[in-house]
């Protein structure tokens, strides 16, 4: 029942009411990267645990199917995943402590959260690959 005092209080913001900045675009990558870890990180580790566990022929096939071009496609991408989920997460906890609110620091570092994702994505292949 609407009393005489909650007549003009203001309506909750929709969609279409908010602009789109990065912090959306980052937020909601967030949430991305961790679905795809959940399921295709641990599928490739639970491959690989069980291939460990079956011995040398099991595990020759998941070394094998992991050196593919399609292969080194996932791997590469649950690598991103992870460093970009890593790098956001570390923004929400500097959000969580009660830092970075303003405006331009939050617009910052949340276009510097992908960028640092795919450069330490990039850093780690070629360190693995070239060393």
């Amino acid at each position: 029942m609407a009393t005489a005092g909650t007549k003009n209080r203001p309506l909750s913001p929709h969609l279409q009411i908010w602009r789109w900045g990065p912090h959306m675009f980052v937020s909601i990558l967030h949430r991305v990267t961790g679905n795809g870890l959940a399921v295709a990180g641990l599928g490739v580790l639970l491959w690989w645990l069980g291939a460990l566990a079956s011995g040398p022929d099991a595990y020759a096939t998941f070394a094998w199917a992991m050196t593919t071009p399609i292969g080194y496609i996932v791997l590469v991408g649950i690598s991103w995943a992870f460093f970009t989920h890593m790098m956001s997460g570390l923004r929400h906890f500097v959000l969580d402590v009660g830092a970075g609110f303003e405006l331009n620091t939050n617009k910052v570092w949340s276009i510097l959260s992908p960028v640092l994702g795919v450069l330490l994505t990039a850093a780690f292949w070629a360190l693995l690959l070239l060393r």
